[in-house]
């Protein structure tokens, strides 16, 4: 079974950075999306950026353009660990940030494609 725990939020100035971690166990056993998605109150839901990993090696990253340049996915095999670094944050990146896993192939940035989902971390970023 597949289980999620997200880490590392917390509450920064503008400007500052953040890294969460995603600490995962009992992967797919196929080539699977990774991704991180966020969802402030009152909003749906949303992909900040994902990774396509292949079993038999290689990967693909995506991010959604508002995040592009500014946050960064990282994915450490040895501990099963999905990382994504956050830099410049402003206050509209204010969320609670979920990781998931999703074994469509076109699972992509699009949260309803993703079968596996953490319990959130939150992160607030003050003007």
């Amino acid at each position: 079974q597949v289980q999620l725990v997200e880490s590392g939020g917390g509450s920064v100035e503008a400007g500052g950075s953040l890294r969460l971690s995603c600490a995962a166990s009992g992967f797919p056993g196929r080539n699977y999306w990774m991704g991180w998605f966020r969802q402030a109150p009152g909003k749906e839901r949303e992909g900040v950026g994902s990774i396509y990993v292949r079993i038999g090696g290689g990967s693909y990253i995506n991010y959604r353009d508002s995040v592009k340049g500014r946050f960064t996915i990282s994915q450490d095999n040895t501990n099963n660990t999905l990382y994504l670094q956050m830099d410049s944050l402003k206050p509209e990146d204010t969320a609670m940030y979920y990781c998931a896993i999703g074994v469509d192939e076109v699972a992509y940035l699009n949260p309803s494609r993703y079968n596996y989902w953490g319990q959130g971390t939150q992160v607030t970023v003050s003007s």
